[in-house]
Order: structure tokens, then C-alpha cells, then sequence
């Protein structure tokens, strides 16, 4: 059997085993693998045969009883890509015992075991030095135990027979029989092997450190178990990394740049292993000349799973995770594929394929181990073969320039990018050198200083330093030379040496976190939660990130809140403590310890149901503020529904509205301002009001009860009111006073006593009736008048007898004369009344005044003149009556006419011919005068 790998030296002691006294035997094994990875499983090409895993160290002690015989033993031959290491061959010696129970073995060992050593050259290219490897071969030593299985039946426990086939480059503890018998493996790496006739060998196994190799990526090899679980080798893992603007390190620690933006494969299988699997890249350019390009996705895929870790800030690590293109909360765990959250990065871990990827917005790796990937990669990360040569291979298998030219045909069909297509003939990329020399952040100096020394044993710095230099010239202004620290950090973390560089860069690089967590540069893999507290976690590997304070620590890996004590959490996210009763979700909630934690049930509102039903009124619900979950059901009001205007006051009222209790719209009343008005204005009480000149007035705070107006209160000039007899206050136009004026006549009569007459007005002497005193206005003059009857001759002789009277004046008497005429009487006729050619049927009683009057002609002193006194017979008195008259037509009207009651002697106007017609006003208000004094004269008469 041949197998590959760096192969640690085995030996393996058989001893006789009999019934006779027990002498003890130790076997001897190797210290553990210095980290226990999981056993690699084949590479295609070779097979080697193993039993069942047996747990590490020490194999116990096995009693047996040294018999002579013979013994055989395997060869094994190794080879492996690591300087050439000899391995000195072991002998066993045995000898043949006949014990009481006749039980024998035979054993045979050879003295000079075969071992053969051939040198392989291997050529490496890139940035790898050439090295020269050889082939070591060696012989395992193997002491084989025959025993008769009749006899020690009892010893041993049979176990089924099982193989395993493995390949690669790995060490593989063998035991295999030259018969070509049955074996088993027993425990503690011991097999056992069925030579025949029920003759078993027992062969313990022993292990010893395997020489470690030197990995082309520069990176610390892991140690990993072989498949029996006895012994372990070196590997060195896939890794691949990418960052900044980008730049990529392929799995054999190959360093390049490429600006592309579009899908790219960054791995997937030359020979399809496993169904839909593939690591892809979704970079764009991230600066304003196109020139550079970052990257914004990170796409896995495995069978039916495709996960997507885009970017979703640029420049951040804020990161959302889809999977088949739906958003999912993380922890995530699904048809093989876990998604976690690792410091500030997310995880996509693939256990079946013993593979995770790791994306923070900024920076990506990619870990997979040799074994199951080995010589089976492309892609942009390059073939995994711990060979740089052929990191720059094609889709066709060519091997590239450079792998800035190689990364262009890894193109894959992204519908998101018409303008990408996989085959199509790359354009050459722009230059990316500044057209100035540029001064390189003095952030990336860190890289080569004190902060990151320790690192440096570990892992070289100048690759990652040349990308921090390129990117803080090329984009000086987003700040992506932290990329080129952080991942170099990361790198370094995963090595096992954690940097605590953020705080060197002058807050540049810094890293803000959530409220309740706090920075750490190195914090765990897989931070301590209340559920995992106690699991036994024995990862030593640190990253960076937000973490719990001390004293508290995070309640669940789905779950971000710390605690400090592990009681329940929501999905308010507020811890509780057990025994704690809290609303959450409308519901009543208590924190109870046990599975299920937190149990509800749900929340009593106890409120009466309102009415609206008021103009103007409409009912709402308002979050209540003392209970969110119970809303407060509530009328609002909303005047522009209400119908009711407000009405036009008049000067002095103003518009009051209120709103009844309960209701919504106003009610409108004018309402007194409490003003006094006048002349369409408003006064404040205690201010003048303007009324006249006459007239000091100012408004009161006294309210007239009928206007609901304030009083004007008015006091006017002082003035003398005084005026002599005869004459009357009359007020004068602009003048707030008035003055004296005669309105009356002031006559002196005869015993020098003061008679005052208003115009118009007449009296008589009252010792005198002969005398008569009148007052006249002519044209606004008093004219005060006194006059004298003179009395006619009188002969009584003339008169009828009973006839003798004084005349109206009552001075002068006068009588009938015995040839006068009937006196002043009413007079009846009957005749026919005819108007407007109808006539009344039969005679109507008619009546008129007839008869003879006094009328006299005499001079008057005072005046100078002549007084003429005329009377005439005229009614005293009528009456209406009517008649029925009838005309031609035949028709009958009524008619009105006017019958005369009484007549009497009654004064008339005496005119005397004169030749002018016309007079002057002067002589016409004269004769008015005389006319008034005389008809005075004559009404005194009577």
C-alpha cells in the first residue's frame, strides 16, 4: 500500500500471549495532534486501508507471555511535498515457550527490514521560492501476537471486520496481514488481524510527531487526525482572502489587484464533487472615475441554497444576509448551511465540507480544507495545490500572464449587468497609478511598525501593505487602507496572534458599537450566551467586534441583548427576570424558568364606548398613554362640518362664540363691548364724545338697559337765560348761547300798566271797549297797535223797535232800520237737482243763507286812514246729504250736495275801486293789518 502526505514514524510491537505467568509489555504513542481538527476524508488517486477512529493517547498496557516463533511484518511507502525525512526501521524479536495448556504461537520478525527513499523535484513559481522535495519512506514496526481464539476466547472481544480507504497526502497507520485474513480494530489504535485455524494477531499501534511542513501561502499548517483516529499529519488549508478596492491573496498566497466590475467565480470544483457549489463576487466600481472597483456581494452557493451577503451601506460593515434572495435572521441553519455572526463578521460555514466563508462589507476569506479540496479549485482564489505556479489558470486550463488578466475571464452571467458576459474579450483595465507621487497614509506605516510586529513571524506584511499604499493614493478619500489593517488583523487573529490596532489610527479606522456593547480587538469566535454557557467551547482563535460588557453576557446567539443574569428575553428585546410579569404585544406576560420562558395570554381593556353625536363631532382612537394596548376611544371635533356662521354686530357689539359643554361647533351672540356709540363710532367709557361745542360730554360706565349700550353723559355751556318781558331766549346759529329776542308787543295803556300781546293777537281796554290793542309781525317786525272805535251817528228813532244791538266791537250800537230788509237767515226752496246731465227723480229740499248785513266806512285816528267794515250773510254751518239721480242712459248715481244749517253776518274784505291793480307788498300787509284789527273789532262786538 502506498500513501502520500508528511508521514510520522510508526512502530508496532507483537508479543505471544499465553496462560502461563503474565509479564507486562507498554506500547508507547505519540503526544496528541497540538489542535484536534476532524479526520480528512480520500483525495482521488490512491487507497490505504485503516480501522475505526480510537481516541488520542497513550494505548493501556497489555499483558503477555514471551514465546518464541516468527513474525511478519508490512512495508509502507510514503511521500511528501516537504524536505526528506529518513525513517530508521524497528525489529522485534520472539521466541517460541510451550506452556501447560499447549497453547503456541509462531512469530517471525525480519531482521533487516526494506527502506527505500527516492527524491522528487518539484518546481514552484510566483511569489513562492523554489523548493526541492523528496519521497521519504520508511518501515513501520509491527509485533504480531498469534493466539489460538480457542484457547483465550475469553480474552479477547471480536469486533466486525471494516476498512476505510484514504488518500492524499497524509500519513496512515497500517497493519495488514501476509495471509490476507480478517482483522479488526479493538480500541485504544490496537487491531487485531484472524491468521487462520482461530489464530489471532493483536497489533498496537504507536505514533510519532510528524515533521512540520511550510505552507506556500506563508501561513501555520493545521494538524489534522488521520481516518483511524490513531495518528495525525500536517495539512495546509485553502485560504483566500480579498479586500479594499479589491485586492485578492489566492489560496497558495499569491497577491494581486483587479478593478473589474462585474460577477466573478472567486472558487468552484474542476471536478464536480458536490452539487451547485460555487464561492462568486459582486463588485462594482466605487469611485467617481470608475477607475476602482469594491466589493458589494459575496454569493455561496451548496445544492439548493444560495446565499447572498451583500453590502449594505458601502464603505460599511453593515451587512444583510439573503438566502435565495430572502431576508433571514441569523443564527441560520438549513440544509447543511449555517449562517452566524462572528465579531464583525458574518459566517457561512458548510460542515459536511468542513469549508466557511467570512464577509464583513470590506474584507473576505475563504477557508477549505486541503483534503477535500486539494488540486480541485479555480477561480480567482487559484488553484489550492500549495503551488503558486498555476494560481493564474484560465476556464481552459492555461495558465495566465497575470492574474489581473486571468480574473477577467472568470466572469459569470449576472442579469443585474447586461454590460458583463462570460467569453467576451476582456478590455484592457485603466491605470490606477496617480498621475502625482503620492505620500502614503501614515496609517499604513502601522502594518510595518511596532503595533503589528508580533504578528510578523507569523504572517509577512509587505503584500498587505502595498494594497493599503495603493488604496490611500488611488482613493484617498474612503478611507479604504483600514481594509488592508483589518484584514491583515484578521489574518493574524486566525494565527493565533490578535492586534489591538484600531486605537493607533487616530479614530481613521475606528469602530463604532450599538448602544450596550462594547469594542474589542479580540473577543471569541463565538461569543457566550445564556443557552451555550455550558457547552464545553475550546476554540483559542479570537476575532474582532462588538461584544458583551463584563458582567453581562449575551442572552442568545439570535437574540442581541446582554443580560446579566439569564432570565427571558422578548421580542421587545428587554431582558426580564424570572418571575417577572410585563405587557408586551398587547398581551400579559410573565418570565417563567423552564423551556418555554415567557407565557402570555391576553391583555383586558375595560373602557365604555363613546358617542358622537353632535354637529360637527366624529369619533377617533388615540393610543392611550398610560396603556398602549387599550385605546382611548374619544370625539373629535371638526369645526369646518359645523353649518352655523357667525353673524355681522352692529357698532357697540362684538362677536362672542363659545362651545357648549359636549359639543363641538360654537355658538355666535353679539354681546355690548361696553361703548358708548355716536355718529358711528365707539367710545371707551371714561373717554370725551364729541357732540357739539356746546356740550362737555364723555362716555359713562352706565348701561342704557334697552340699547345694552353705554350712556353718553353731556353737560352744556353755561349761559344766562334771563330775557325782560316780551322778549324769549331764542338760540342762535354757531352759537352755543342764545339771545334775547322781542317775540311779543309791549303796549302801555292808559293808566300806564304794560300790556304784552303775541303777534296776532288783539284785547280790548278793559276800562274802555272802544279802545282795542293788537300786535302784528310784519316781515319779523312787532308792530304794536292801539285803536279807537269811533261810533256812527245813532238815531234810535230810526230803528225798528227791538231792533237796537251793539256791533260786534261792543262800543257802537246799531239796529234795524224800519225800511230794512229780512235779516240774515237760512231760506228753503224745493227744486230738482241736475248734475252732468242726470237729474233727481222728485224735488229736493235746498236751503241758503239770505238777508242783510252792517257795513260801514270811517276813519281811523291812529292809522291815519280810512277803516272800511264789510259783512256778508254766509253759512255758519252744513251738512252732506245725497240724492239719487237719474241719467239717460238709464243708470242711476249718487250725488253729494251740500245743505246749509245755519248762515250769520260774517266779516268780509272791503275793497274800493282803485285804477292801478297791482299794489307793492307794503300796501298789501298794510291792509292785511287793518283787516285782522277789524275783523278783531267786530268779533268783540258780537
Amino acid at each position: 500500500t502506498t500513501t502520500s502526505g508528511p508521514t510520522p514514524s510508526r512502530s508496532t510491537s507483537t508479543t505471544p500471549v499465553t496462560e502461563t505467568p503474565v509479564h507486562e509489555t507498554t506500547t508507547s504513542r505519540s503526544p496528541s495532534p497540538p489542535t484536534a481538527l476532524p479526520t480528512t476524508t480520500s483525495s482521488p488517486g490512491t487507497t490505504t486501508t485503516s480501522g475505526p477512529s480510537s481516541p488520542s493517547g497513550t494505548p493501556p498496557s497489555i499483558s503477555t507471555t514471551p514465546f518464541t516463533g516468527t513474525a511478519s511484518t508490512t512495508k509502507t511507502t510514503t511521500s511528501s511535498p516537504t524536505p526528506s525525512v529518513s525513517t530508521p526501521p524497528t525489529s522485534t524479536v520472539g521466541t517460541e515457550i510451550s506452556t501447560p495448556r499447549t497453547t503456541s504461537a509462531t512469530v517471525t520478525t525480519p531482521t533487516t527490514p526494506p527502506t527505500s527513499t527516492s527524491p522528487v523535484s518539484t518546481t514552484t513559481s510566483g511569489t513562492t521560492p523554489t523548493e526541492s522535495f523528496t519521497t521519504t519512506s520508511g518501515t513501520t514496526s509491527s509485533s504480531f501476537i498469534t493466539v489460538n481464539a480457542t484457547t483465550i476466547s475469553t480474552t479477547f472481544k471480536t469486533l466486525p471486520p471494516g476498512s476505510t480507504t484514504t488518500s492524499g497526502p497524509t500519513a496512515t497507520s497500517t497493519a495488514v496481514t501476509t495471509t490476507g485474513s480478517e482483522s479488526w480494530w479493538l480500541c485504544n489504535c490496537t487491531k487485531v488481524i484472524c491468521i487462520e485455524d482461530n489464530i489471532v494477531q493483536v497489533i498496537p499501534v504507536i505514533c510519532n510527531p510528524p515533521p512540520k511542513p511550510t505552507c506556500a501561502n506563508g501561513l501555520s499548517p493545521v494538524p489534522v487526525i488521520d481516518e483511524d483516529g490513531c495518528c495525525w499529519h500536517w495539512e495546509c488549508d485553502c485560504y483566500c482572502t480579498g479586500w479594499g478596492d479589491p485586492h485578492y491573496m489566492t489560496f497558495d498566497g499569491l497577491y494581486y489587484s483587479y478593478q473589474g466590475n462585474c460577477t466573478y467565480v472567486l472558487v468552484e470544483e474542476i471536478n464536480k464533487k458536490v452539487d451547485n457549489f460555487g464561492v462568486y463576487i459582486d463588485n462594482y466600481h466605487c469611485d467617481t472615475r470608475d477607475v476602482v472597483s469594491c466589493p458589494r456581494t459575496l454569493i455561496v452557493r451548496h445544492e439548493t441554497q444560495e446565499v447572498r451577503l451583500r453590502t449594505a451601506q458601502p464603505n460599511t460593515l453593515q451587512v444583510e444576509v439573503t438566502v435565495n434572495n430572502q431576508l433571514v435572521a441569523l443564527p441560520y441553519k438549513k440544509f447543511g448551511v449555517s449562517i452566524y455572526e462572528s465579531g464583525i463578521n458574518r459566517v457561512v460555514e458548510i460542515p459536511e465540507l468542513k469549508m466557511n466563508v467570512t464577509y464583513n462589507g470590506l474584507s473576505f476569506s475563504i477557508r477549505m480544507p486541503y483534503s477535500l479540496f486539494g488540486n480541485n479549485t479555480q477561480g480567482q482564489c487559484g488553484t489550492c495545490n500549495n503551488n503558486t505556479a498555476d494560481d493564474c489558470m484560465l476556464p481552459n486550463g492555461n495558465i495566465a500572464e497575470n492574474c489581473e488578466t486571468m480574473a477577467d475571464h472568470w466572469q459569470v452571467v449576472d442579469p443585474s449587468k447586461p454590460q458583463c458576459s462570460p467569453g467576451l474579450v476582456p478590455t484592457g483595465s485603466p491605470s490606477t497609478t496617480p498621475t502625482q507621487p503620492c505620500k502614503e497614509s501614515s496609517i499604513c506605516e502601522l502594518l510595518l511598525g511596532s503595533v503589528f510586529k508580533p504578528c510578523h513571524a507569523f504572517v509577512q506584511p509587505e503584500k498587505y501593505y502595498a494594497a493599503c499604499v495603493f488604496d490611500s493614493c488611488v482613493l484617498p478619500n474612503l478611507d479604504l487602507e483600514c481594509s488592508s489593517l483589518q484584514i491583515y488583523a484578521a489574518t493574524c487573529a486566525d494565527q493565533g496572534m490578535c492586534i489591538d490596532w484600531r486605537n493607533h489610527t487616530n479614530g481613521v479606522c475606528s469602530h463604532e458599537c450599538p448602544s450596550g456593547k462594547e469594542y474589542r480587538a479580540c473577543g471569541p469566535i463565538k461569543e457566550m450566551t445564556c443557552k451555550s454557557r455550558g457547552q464545553n467551547y475550546t476554540s483559542t482563535k479570537q476575532v474582532e467586534g462588538c461584544f458583551c460588557p463584563n458582567g453581562t453576557m449575551l442572552y442568545d446567539s439570535g437574540v442581541d441583548v446582554c443580560v446579566k443574569t439569564c432570565g427571558c428575553v422578548g421580542v421587545d428585546m428587554i431582558p426580564r427576570e424570572f418571575g417577572e410579569k410585563f405587557t408586551v404585544d398587547c398581551q400579559d406576560c410573565v418570565c417563567l424558568e423552564g423551556e418555554h420562558g415567557i407565557v402570555c395570554g391576553p391583555h383586558v381593556c375595560e373602557q365604555k364606548k363613546v358617542t358622537c353625536d353632535g354637529e360637527g363631532l366624529y369619533e377617533v382612537t388615540e393610543v392611550n398613554p398610560k396603556d398602549s394596548c387599550c385605546p382611548l376611544f374619544t370625539c373629535k371635533c371638526n369645526t369646518s362640518l359645523c353649518t352655523a356662521k357667525a353673524p355681522k354686530c352692529s357698532l357697540g357689539f362684538e362677536v362672542h362664540s363659545y362651545i357648549p359643554s359636549g359639543q363641538c361647533c360654537p355658538v355666535f351672540q353679539c354681546v355690548p363691548k361696553g361703548v358708548c356709540v355716536h355718529e358711528n363710532a365707539e367710545f371707551l367709557p371714561n373717554s370725551s364724545v364729541f357732540v357739539d361745542k356746546c356740550q362737555n360730554c364723555f362716555c359713562t360706565n352706565d348701561v342704557n338697559v334697552s340699547t345694552q349700550l353705554n350712556i353718553i353723559s353731556c353737560e352744556r355751556v353755561p349761559c344766562n337765560t334771563y330775557c325782560q318781558p316780551g322778549y324769549e331766549l331764542k338760540p342762535v346759529k354757531g352759537e352755543c348761547c342764545g339771545k334775547c329776542v322781542q317775540t311779543k308787543c309791549i303796549i302801555h295803556t292808559a293808566d300806564n300798566s304794560e300790556l304784552v300781546l303775541s303777534p296776532g293777537d288783539f284785547k280790548n281796554d278793559p276800562r274802555n271797549n272802544c279802545t282795542i290793542y293788537s300786535c302784528v309781525d310784519v316781515h319779523n317786525q312787532l308792530i304794536a297797535s292801539t285803536s279807537e272805535i269811533t261810533c256812527p251817528p245813532f238815531n234810535e228813532e230810526s230803528c225798528k223797535p227791538g231792533t237796537i244791538s251793539f256791533l260786534p266791537n261792543g262800543c257802537c250800537r246799531t239796529c234795524a232800520p224800519l225800511d230794512s230788509r229780512t235779516p240774515c237767515s237760512v231760506r228753503h226752496r224745493q227744486d230738482f237737482i241736475v248734475y252732468k246731465g242726470c237729474r233727481s227723480v222728485d224735488r229736493v229740499d235746498l236751503t241758503e243763507c239770505e238777508g242783510t248785513c252792517g257795513t260801514f266806512s270811517l276813519y281811523s285816528a291812529e292809522a291815519n286812514s280810512m277803516d272800511h267794515s264789510c259783512s256778508c250773510c254766509r253759512e255758519t254751518s252744513t251738512t252732506e246729504k245725497y240724492v239719487v239721480l237719474k241719467c239717460p242712459g238709464g243708470h242711476s248715481v249718487s250725488h253729494k250736495y251740500v245743505y246749509v244749517e245755519s248762515c250769520s253776518c260774517q266779516d268780509t274784505a272791503c275793497k274800493r275801486p282803485q285804477s292801478n291793480e297791482l299794489q307793492n307788498s307794503e300796501e298789501n300787509d298794510k291792509a292785511s293789518t287793518l283787516n285782522r284789527i277789524k275783523r278783531a273789532i267786530s268779533l268783540t262786538s258780537k
